[in-house]
């Protein structure tokens, strides 16, 4: 979620200035306001890096299955009646997680102060997102949270199960990966300078994969602080670069183009859409703040590129599906579906039946995947291992011959 410096004017009629997270210029005024000043200026806050923001990030505390049980309790109370004040005082009790703890302790002491539901959470930005929040909003006017935060858990809960089959599909290559590069080095290291010792003794014309091996061990041993600076400074630069808008669009965009991965991304993306969009328009959501929504949950800032420029369009009066064909990224499938959507005026119907068919998608892709890698693999690791025969056994085979 941006951040937004400003200044305002304070109840004692002093000038105050801070920093705030909102997801938009027209919100961070409303939360300033509801603080009981009168915002003189504000403007999107371009400082603290992408590391800082990374942090940020990471330092939330709470994982997502503690999210989940969090809304299946509040929404549990409200159902019951039970007045929101009351509702957060129970849950903080409930609470194991001392940084949720605190998050409920600060929402309650909002909610008493006069903010709305929608102001509170926005204040805890590191752990309910943009969505989470608009959804909120979305419900409290309308009247409909109980349904609101139905269709928040189920849209948490499918995108943690998504993500676990993906994390668990990858486990098995990584393992398999880190276990090359861990028997290239271990004998790079120790073994082939035994053996090359061993050939020069005998004073044997190594062949061309022996040599190699040997250049690569000498290189290693010389300039392995060399290596290892370039190496942890790339690196860091990459790290760095990716963390910026263009450098996040140049990542986005060249995954896209991974074959296999490409796929699962894509897919994976398009799910998520039309479960959002269908979610935001189901419960109220303007279709312009579903756009700003989108553009900031999807998890592809190439795609969220799209919705920019959909935005855009919608406010020229345009369609959805019309602008969207001349998009890289969306299937010709889901503008298809969308178009009859606005045909037919059952939008959310349409987007319903493409997050279940893109769901099915993403799950057999994810199964491909697995399998494609497997065989890859296996033949990386073949090629290492009979690099190093071959850089052993032919030397030994005419040290053998020598010695008869």
């Amino acid at each position: 979620m941006p951040k937004y410096k400003y200044q305002a004017i304070s109840e004692g009629g002093s000038t105050v200035s801070g920093t705030i997270e909102a997801n938009s210029e027209d919100v961070a005024r409303e939360l300033i306001g509801a603080r009981g000043m009168i915002p003189s200026k504000v403007q999107v806050d371009t400082g603290g890096g992408g590391f800082v923001k990374w942090i940020e990030k990471k330092s939330s505390g709470v994982k997502t299955p503690e999210l989940i049980l969090f809304t299946k309790q509040f929404r549990t109370l409200f159902d019951a009646g039970i007045s929101i004040v009351s509702l957060l005082d129970v849950l903080e009790q409930q609470s194991e997680n001392p940084r949720m703890k605190q998050c409920v302790v600060d929402i309650s002491t909002d909610i008493r102060e006069g903010s709305t539901l929608f102001q509170s959470f926005s204040k805890q930005s590191d752990i309910f997102g943009p969505l989470y929040c608009s959804m909120l909003k979305a419900g409290e006017v309308a009247g409909t949270l109980p349904q609101v935060l139905e269709r928040l858990i189920y849209l948490i809960e499918h995108e943690y199960k998504v993500k676990k089959q993906i994390q668990s599909a990858m486990v098995y290559p990584t393992m398999v990966v880190i276990a090359l590069f861990g028997a290239f080095f271990f004998l790079l290291t120790f073994v082939i300078p035994k053996f090359v010792d061993i050939f020069k003794k005998a004073k044997l014309e190594l062949p061309l994969p022996t040599k190699i091996c040997m250049y690569m061990h000498e290189g290693l041993q010389a300039y392995w602080h060399v290596g290892l600076v370039t190496i942890f400074g790339t690196v860091i630069s990459i790290y760095l670069y990716v963390k910026t808008e263009k450098g996040r669009y140049v990542k986005d965009s060249m995954l896209l183009r991974i074959p296999l991965i490409g796929t699962v991304i894509q897919k994976g993306s398009m799910a998520r859409f039309a479960s959002i969009f269908s979610l935001l328009q189901s419960s109220g959501v303007s279709i312009l703040d579903t756009m700003d929504i989108l553009s900031e949950t999807i998890g592809n800032e190439a795609i969220s590129k799209e919705f920019d420029n959909l935005k855009t369009k919608l406010q020229e009066g345009r369609g959805i599906a019309g602008p969207l064909k001349n998009s890289r990224n969306f299937p010709p499938m889901v503008i298809n579906m969308i178009a009859i959507g606005e045909e037919s005026g059952n939008l959310d119907d349409m987007l319903k039946q493409v997050a279940s068919h893109y769901d099915y998608e993403v799950e057999y892709a994810v199964k491909r995947l697995t399998t494609m890698i497997e065989p890859i693999l296996m033949v990386c690791l073949a090629v290492v291992v009979g690099f190093f025969a071959t850089a052993i056994l032919f030397p030994m085979f005419d040290l053998t011959k020598s010695v008869k």
